[in-house]
């Protein structure tokens, strides 16, 4: 007796399991119900001072994808120069060089430097400038890329005089966190 139930049962749950696969390969299910469209979320939003060339802080709703990129050094624009400016610039030029680095890091991802809402500057003293560090320079470079007519985005910013960077040729150092942009706004 014991024996035919076991049988009944293991074949239930065979049939079971035939019914349910044949069921799940038919072309003709339909779910009851229509699939609810995939939210995504609003684009960020910038706030501070409209005359300041950066946001005071941003907004980034629930749902967003983020990027972060690592510290970004700047380009060797002659390995064999005799100085600092000669090998990689000065904190302008390495500024513009790290900043485009940061584009193409952005676009391999289908982003882009507006997609960016907050940037972290390190920057370290510049010893043809009497060992200042040179803000300016990456302000300008910093102007060429952000706030424009092109770029209008103003990401919330940091900038951090430190003692020195990795290479003592380096003036400068640049993190960016970007944030995907709603598919539907674009």
């Amino acid at each position: 007796m014991m024996k035919k139930m076991k049988t009944t049962l293991l074949m239930t749950v065979l049939l079971g399991t035939v019914s349910v696969t044949a069921y799940a390969d038919s072309a003709d299910h339909t779910p009851a119900k229509p699939a609810k469209p995939i939210k995504t979320a609003p684009a960020p939003v910038f706030y501070g001072s409209p005359s300041s060339s950066i946001s005071s802080g941003v907004v980034v709703h629930e749902g967003a994808s983020y990027l972060f990129t690592s510290g970004t050094v700047p380009p060797v624009l002659n390995k064999d120069g005799k100085t600092v400016y000669e090998r990689y610039g000065d904190t302008k030029t390495q500024g513009i060089g790290i900043l485009k680095e940061i584009e193409k890091q952005l676009k391999e991802q289908g982003l882009g430097l507006k997609d960016v809402v907050y940037l972290r500057v390190y920057i370290a003293p510049d010893a043809q400038k009497g060992g200042t560090f040179d803000y300016t320079g990456w302000f300008d470079a910093y102007a060429q890329f952000f706030n424009t007519e092109a770029n209008p985005v103003k990401p919330a910013r940091s900038t951090v005089g430190v003692a020195s960077l990795v290479s003592s040729d380096w003036l400068i150092e640049i993190e960016a966190v970007a944030v995907k942009p709603d598919s539907k706004k674009k």
